[in-house]
């Protein structure tokens, strides 16, 4: 019974962080939740939604970058989507979503996952477009990844990886 109330302690708390924050503070970390089970918040009368459809035809992509692009640090990363509303962090609403951009860490992170917070995994839960990152020379993997309201990931659906090559 104190695990099914710790739990949503700590979801409040990493929305509050993600959402509450600016867009470089990326100290705080978040726990997973499965998509295919509903979990009590903290009255226990609440569920918490299962994570919504991806619309079809739904994607992200980098507005200024391609992929193999040779670039300089700091680089400014320019975030888009097209058929899936852009919405900031806190209420699970259909069809909409935020963005994160995971550095040298994967192409996507699994459906329904919620999304780490740190130095590898940025959250733009205030519903940015854009932001500036700092990378050392050499070869980079960036991924931007979309998820819901409370950070689950949409997975490899609406993702979207580039190499750069930081001079």
């Amino acid at each position: 019974m104190k695990k099914l109330r710790f739990f949503p302690v700590v979801l409040i708390i990493g929305l509050a962080a993600c959402s509450g924050g600016s867009e470089k503070s990326n100290a705080d970390t978040a726990a997973t939740v499965s998509a295919d089970t509903t979990h009590k918040t903290a009255d226990t009368t609440q569920m918490i939604a299962p994570l919504p459809d991806v619309p079809a035809g739904a994607k992200v992509f980098f507005k200024n970058l391609k992929d193999g692009q040779t670039v300089k640090s700091p680089l400014k990363i320019e975030f888009g989507v097209e058929g899936i509303a852009l919405d900031t962090a806190g209420a699970i609403k259909p069809a909409s979503g935020h963005h994160h951009l995971l550095i040298d860490a994967g192409d996507s992170i699994a459906a329904g996952t919620v999304v780490p917070k740190d130095s590898t995994h940025l959250h733009f839960g205030k519903a940015q477009t854009e932001t500036e990152i700092t990378l050392t020379p050499g070869e980079h993997k960036l991924t931007l990844q979309y998820a819901d309201g409370i950070h689950r990931s949409y997975g490899g659906k609406l993702a979207a990886t580039i190499k750069v090559k930081v001079k």
